[in-house]
């Protein structure tokens, strides 16, 4: 079984770049982040059409996740803990999470938050956040060690220096702080492990490449896009790459695609 996670970067704008690349890469599950959809405007009629059932959140124009199908989708749950926090005053509900069982797999869509600067008040909820998750992820690994469970998704955090093209240029920014990297070291510690990063290794393996400066021909990247696997579903794990032929042609997303095959 093939799982994939990609932040599409709007799903209406890139639906064909979506079906065409599902059709060449043999994906059974795929999530996708910032969808920035509603559920009623996501395009579910052409995934159907190949085989995929859909599970979306979306509230608006911004964010926005999804699990994509073709080997059942049970369970759907758009938050993995009941206390998740949020941000806004008051506190607002955004879509920035959603879970579903495939195949046998607890599999997770998360886009976590960006945190904008540090010192704001966006970056203490992506740390509130990815707490929580820790807290959610914890549990879940206690009350049955032998889970399948996968937490995929743009977590906005390079958890290594040589998950950015230039750590000077990086310099007193999001993505790269200590609390950031202390919070991606917490899900890890819990229970849950990069199964990517092992057959992607090196520096200049990246998944995401902004749209400014030509940082794309220019391999100005970040790796911010994860598989973590809980300890049973990491045992499964034979081999994953990143797509990053993903990133070139028409309009594509500023991320390529990230696989796990699991055995």
């Amino acid at each position: 079984m093939r799982i994939a996670t990609w932040n599409i970067n709007s799903v209406r704008s890139r639906i064909d770049r979506l079906t065409d690349w599902l059709k060449r890469a043999d994906i059974d599950v795929v999530t996708l982040q910032e969808t920035k959809c509603r559920d009623d405007q996501f395009p579910a009629l052409e995934l159907s059409a190949m085989g995929y059932e859909v599970a979306h959140f979306g509230l608006n124009q911004w964010n926005g996740v999804a699990v994509l199908s073709r080997v059942g989708l049970d369970d759907i749950a758009t938050s993995f803990a009941d206390d998740q926090p949020q941000f806004g005053e008051p506190e607002a509900l955004e879509a920035r999470s959603i879970g579903a069982t495939c195949g046998g797999v607890r599999v997770w869509s998360l886009y976590v938050p960006n945190g904008r600067e540090l010192g704001h008040p966006h970056y203490d909820y992506k740390l509130r956040w990815l707490e929580s998750l820790r807290t959610a992820g914890a549990g879940w690994l206690a009350d049955d060690p032998d889970a399948q469970v996968a937490l995929t998704g743009d977590w906005n955090i390079a958890p290594e220096d040589d998950d950015v093209w230039d750590m000077g240029f990086f310099a007193n920014s999001t993505h790269v702080s200590e609390p950031e990297r202390a919070a991606f070291r917490a899900v890890v510690d819990a229970g849950f492990a990069d199964v990517v990063r092992p057959h992607t290794p090196g520096p200049g393996v990246y998944t995401y490449w902004d749209y400014k400066q030509l940082s794309f021909p220019k391999k100005r990247g970040m790796r911010i896009d994860f598989v973590l696997a809980s300890p049973a579903l990491a045992r499964r794990v034979g081999s994953a790459w990143i797509e990053r032929e993903e990133r070139k042609g028409k309009s594509p997303s500023d991320h390529a695609p990230v696989v796990v095959e699991i055995q």
